[in-house]
């Protein structure tokens, strides 16, 4: 009797962990999340990670068994049954080489350089936009897994889909949510927005300046991130855009440490993430887009008084 409740304890606890998936205690980074515990990129970052392209969605079946309202840590989330429009405006997390190779709760297996994110209650499989509403660029992700528990996270993407917008250095950031319906699908409406293109665009820096590298605390290695793709301009006004440039190196650990020590510097001064632009060869520490020249000034002119930070103008 005590060996079969002991067996039974065990398998409960098992299962937990399975369906809980994305529900671990996420890192502190200054406050602001990230990665999960214990979790963060992976060993082998393929070079080429910025030009992974979008998910592509396509009509699939929705499992029945995806439907079905489920409670994870005390609370509980009642999946959506109707193939309708959905949009949700809240926090993004990601997760990476902790659950890399797991089941998903679609039952495929977790890719963490896969166009995919985990979402509590959209259906499984499907489709959905997501836009960083700071910078205007979106990627389009396949929902197979559950996720995040968290009341203060609507969404957890893939490592790549999180290095696409930007948000592996901050760790998380405000997002838009969008299903892509089955309607969506077959009309195309999806294509519809300029956002979706990977561009890459020229960068030009005044002046351009290869910063030393900063002396900094230790950094958990963890934190070491590819580029993200280069932002994309504004859809419709052609104009370039002004960005603040922090420094330039030809090793991606060191500007990914000035990048973290930024955003923790400059969290309360600027709404703007600071995040790595990479050009010529070289991962630029850049923050923005600027609404204009004199706003970039004035943000500059701000960081230095209070943190010493000495940035310069960059536009691309």
């Amino acid at each position: 009797m005590i060996f079969r409740a002991f067996a039974l304890i065990v398998l409960c606890l098992s299962f937990l962990g399975l369906v809980a998936g994305c529900a671990s205690s996420p890192s502190s980074k200054g406050g602001s999340g990230g990665y999960y515990k214990d979790d963060g990129p992976g060993a082998n970052i393929p070079k080429n990670l910025h030009a992974i392209p979008n998910a592509t969605p396509r009509i699939e079946r929705h499992a029945p068994a995806n439907m079905r309202p489920y409670t994870v840590l005390g609370q509980s989330y009642t999946p959506l049954t109707n193939d309708q429009p959905f949009r949700q405006t809240g926090h993004a997390s990601w997760y990476g080489k902790k659950f890399h190779g797991r089941k998903t709760a679609n039952g495929e297996t977790y890719d963490m350089y896969a166009m995919t994110a985990a979402h509590p209650t959209l259906p499984l499989p499907s489709y959905a936009k997501v836009t960083r509403p700071q910078s205007g660029q979106s990627v389009i992700v396949r929902i197979n897994d559950r996720g995040p528990f968290h009341r203060s996270r609507i969404i957890d993407l893939s490592y790549v889909a999180a290095a696409k917008l930007g948000l592996i250095g901050p760790g998380s950031g405000t997002v838009i949510v969008e299903a892509i319906t089955h309607d969506d699908i077959r009309n195309g409406r999806y294509l519809t927005d300029s956002n979706q293109k990977n561009t890459t665009g020229s960068v030009e820096a005044i002046p351009v300046e290869n910063t030393p590298e900063p002396r900094l605390t230790t950094v958990d290695s963890r934190q070491t991130i590819p580029p993200p793709i280069p932002l994309s301009p504004i859809a419709g006004n052609g104009l370039p855009r002004i960005y603040l440039q922090f420094g330039a190196f030809r090793n991606a650990q060191s500007a990914t440490e000035l990048a973290n020590h930024i955003n923790q510097e400059v969290g309360q001064l600027d709404y703007h993430d600071a995040h790595i632009e990479p050009a010529n060869e070289l991962f630029r520490v850049q923050m923005g887009p600027y609404e204009s020249r004199a706003e970039a000034l004035t943000a500059a002119q701000l960081i230095e008084t209070e943190t010493g930070l000495k940035p310069s103008l960059a536009v691309r």
